[in-house]
Order: structure tokens, then C-alpha cells, then sequence
């Protein structure tokens, strides 16, 4: 992950290595122009899932009836946020492992989980949040809440009560972050999905930059 001082690239990096939902649809990439004789640039397609790197779920991801990605309010990816470190926690983010940076809070918490994410496989035993500790996140203000796993609830889970939470009380989410080499604290969270009109996710390229 390239830092500045000042600027943290906060999303992993996406190629045909990166993992996926076991069934989901991997990065795939071909040519389909390349430089020659007659062809004056390099064109390629890609198929991927929306949920390949760090990417922002829709509602329609959770629910039947939910708005698409495209058409999400942007205010909630970008702002300040806090950074906060409940590495090793165990399966679930429960209120216990943030109490020590819940002061203040602003309206965007991010939870790194990880000493150093899996990169290059899909850890079956991801760090989820509890779903009570996203309703006692809604009750404080917050907005967005973000994680260093490919998903906010277990990976086996069929109920998705952390899913069910943001649905019913208005959250956005943002999934799969790199947030190795970021020391807890606040910063100005930019992380804007792209304007898919009827995608259930968007990818996005996540950055925090220092507060000023």
C-alpha cells in the first residue's frame, strides 16, 4: 500500500488474484485491441463482480427492494471518519473492542481487524461486525461503517443480521479496505462508488488524507 504523509491508499489492489465470495465472479481481463500496425492503442475488457476489492454495497445488495448503487447519495463516502484498531478480535466487532475510541465520534467509522490482510485468498474465518455493535453505531450518528474483510457479517452467514441493520436504519458500507498501514485516528475519508444504475455494489478507490 503506497502512503504519503498526508495520503493513504486504503484499497487493496485488484487483479486475477484477488479473492472473491466463494461463487463469485473473479477479475478476468483480455486484450481486445492491442498496439500494431493499424491499431494505435491498447483496449481491454474486464468481467468482474462489484465485489472484488474494496467496494461499496447498495441496498439492492440485501434487499429485493433496495436503491442501486448509482443512485446512492454521496455524502456518506466522503468526509471524516476515524480509523479504529480491534486487531485480533476474534469473529465478531463487539462494542467492547472500540470503546476506547468512541469519543466524538464522526459520522464514518472504519474497523481494521487485521495485523496484515489476505490478499491473495478469501479467509473463510473473516471478521464480521455484531450486529448490535452496528445498531449502537446508528445510535451515535454514524453513517458508514467500513471494514478490513470481504464482509460485515460471517462469511457462512445466511440471516446477515449486520446487513439486515444498515438496511433498516440507513447505513452505507464499505467492504474489503486495506487498512494495514493506517494508525488509528481521524482523517478525511474519500471513497466514492461509481454511478451504476443497477448494480448491487460499486467498486471504489479509497483513500484517506490527514486532516488539516
Amino acid at each position: 500500500m503506497a502512503s504519503t504523509a498526508r495520503l493513504w491508499d486504503i484499497s487493496p489492489p485488484v487483479d486475477a488474484r484477488s479473492p472473491v465470495f466463494p461463487g463469485d465472479t473473479p477479475y478476468q481481463q483480455h486484450w481486445v485491441a492491442t498496439l500494431g500496425p493499424g491499431c494505435p492503442v491498447n483496449v481491454s475488457a474486464i468481467t468482474l463482480s462489484p465485489h472484488v476489492g474494496a467496494h461499496a454495497d447498495a441496498p439492492l445488495h440485501y434487499d429485493a427492494e433496495g436503491a442501486a448503487v448509482g443512485t446512492l447519495a454521496l455524502e456518506p463516502f466522503l468526509g471524516r471518519c476515524r480509523v479504529i484498531h480491534a486487531i485480533g478480535c476474534g469473529p465478531l466487532v463487539r462494542w467492547q473492542h472500540l470503546a476506547h475510541a468512541l469519543h466524538d465520534l464522526p459520522p464514518r467509522v472504519l474497523v481494521r481487524t487485521c495485523a496484515r490482510a489476505p490478499l491473495e485468498r478469501f479467509d473463510d474465518a473473516l471478521t464480521a461486525y455484531a450486529a448490535d455493535t452496528v445498531e449502537q453505531l446508528a445510535d451515535r450518528g454514524v453513517q458508514l461503517i467500513g471494514i478490513d474483510t470481504a464482509s460485515i457479517d460471517p462469511a457462512d452467514s445466511k440471516a446477515l443480521p449486520s446487513h439486515q441493520v444498515i438496511r433498516r436504519r440507513g447505513l452505507r458500507v464499505l467492504e474489503n479496505l486495506l487498512l494495514d498501514d493506517v494508525p488509528e485516528g481521524d482523517y478525511e475519508l474519500i471513497a466514492l462508488p461509481l454511478k451504476l444504475t443497477s448494480a448491487d455494489a460499486s467498486p471504489v478507490r479509497a483513500v484517506l488524507r490527514a486532516l488539516t
